[in-house]
């Protein structure tokens, strides 16, 4: 049998709709459907209300899909936006619920009628290392952080967030695919003492990932939730750059201990940089710091300092929203050369002054870490049993 798109919506009219009312297929309610490497990826559309509820119907979509002949995985998202696979039309709406009071304590508490966040089995904290815009050095920095928080002691993952510009294989030199544990659980690979996951092993590099935004969500919280961590100190998850759609639900369902941000020296840069300090406070996330990449550039044949994108703009915009400054990352030849050939500085040239700064810039963040978190311990209220 040739796997092919209309193989999956064959076997998905099998799968009955919400309420048990025809088939998702015949409803209309399939996205478009992206096969790569044997694993197929769609969506389900659904009332957003609904979602929860319907978290069933999602696995039963996915395990249909995953008993077809050939298919190694299958990633399915359930999303309240019409995801355009012209196979029908959207679900009748249902009624709506009588209106509840509001929520006591205002505006914030009525938002916060959204899902709870979980915690991660086994993971004591998640930091995110994010940025306002691409190109701005965050993947190196958030590997080369991983690599300085392991050299502190402490048992640490990566989880590269950035389906679509994965970078998390390349800078560590790994290749290969994830074993499954018990056929759900994807075991995650490992390089220099530091588990990692990343979309960038499930597909191929030159692989384009054409995805809407709940796709992406879902796609992250699988490779959050079903992969068998074990027990972490941290995890870093390397943010998607920007601050859209699916970076600020990443933010808001994933129970992150604080952020950091990466920006360079220039304005344009921190311009972008505040966006992404502002969508963490919008999400109540602590700001651990922001670290100033490509700081200044030293010359390797003389020595001299060149401020290539001006310098201090970063410290002195932390200093004005009062944000811990985490410190300054030159540019230099030996980052780029070991990021390219998957064995980052902090690994590869530990005495180095890149890696001492790296290093620097990962105490800093696990002392910040530690006040965040006794901070939201210290406010959790308490419950008193009479």
């Amino acid at each position: 049998m040739t796997l092919d798109r209309q193989t999956v919506i064959d076997r998905l009219r099998s799968v009955k709709g919400p309420d048990l009312e025809g088939d998702i297929v015949s409803r209309g309610l399939v996205s478009e459907i992206f096969i790569a490497d044997g694993k197929v990826f769609f969506s389900i559309t659904v009332p957003a209300k609904r979602a929860q509820e319907l978290e069933p119907l999602r696995q039963a979509a996915e395990n249909a899909v995953k008993s077809l002949p050939g298919v190694k995985g299958a990633m399915v998202a359930l999303t309240a936006e019409k995801a355009g696979g012209g196979m029908g039309t959207t679900p009748p709406p249902r009624p709506k619920p009588a209106q509840q009071r509001p929520a006591p304590g205002g505006a914030a508490a009525q938002a916060g009628q959204q899902p709870a966040k979980q915690d991660v089995p086994g993971i004591k904290a998640i930091i995110a290392v994010a940025s306002g815009k691409g190109g701005v050095g965050k993947s190196t920095t958030a590997v080369n952080l991983a690599l300085g928080l392991k050299t502190l002691g402490l048992k640490v993952g990566i989880l590269d967030a950035d389906i679509y510009g994965p970078s998390m294989p390349r800078l560590l030199g790994l290749k290969g695919k994830p074993e499954t544990a018990d056929g759900k659980t994807l075991k995650p690979m490992e390089a220099f003492g530091v588990k990692v996951m990343s979309m960038g092993f499930l597909v191929e590099e030159d692989t384009p990932m054409i995805w809407r935004g709940p796709m992406v969500v879902s796609a992250l919280r699988q490779m959050l939730r079903d992969v068998a961590w074990g027990e972490l100190d941290v995890l870093v998850v390397d943010m998607p750059p920007g601050t859209g759609d699916a970076q600020l639900t990443m933010a808001q369902q994933v129970p992150l201990a604080g952020a950091v941000i990466v920006s360079t020296p220039q304005d344009l840069a921190l311009i972008d940089a505040r966006k992404g300090l502002n969508m963490f406070k919008r999400v109540d996330v602590p700001l651990l710091g922001i670290v100033e990449n490509m700081s200044y550039f030293v010359a390797p044949d003389t020595g001299k300092r060149y401020d290539i994108f001006g310098h201090g703009g970063a410290k002195a915009e932390a200093e004005r929203l009062g944000v811990p400054f985490l410190g300054e990352v030159p540019l230099t030849m030996d980052v780029r050369e070991t990021s390219d050939a998957g064995t980052p500085v902090v690994a590869s040239n530990p005495d180095g002054v890149q890696a001492i700064v790296y290093r620097d810039i990962a105490g800093r963040v696990r002392t910040h870490l530690e006040a965040a978190m006794q901070n939201a311990a210290d406010e959790a209220p308490a419950i008193v049993f009479e």
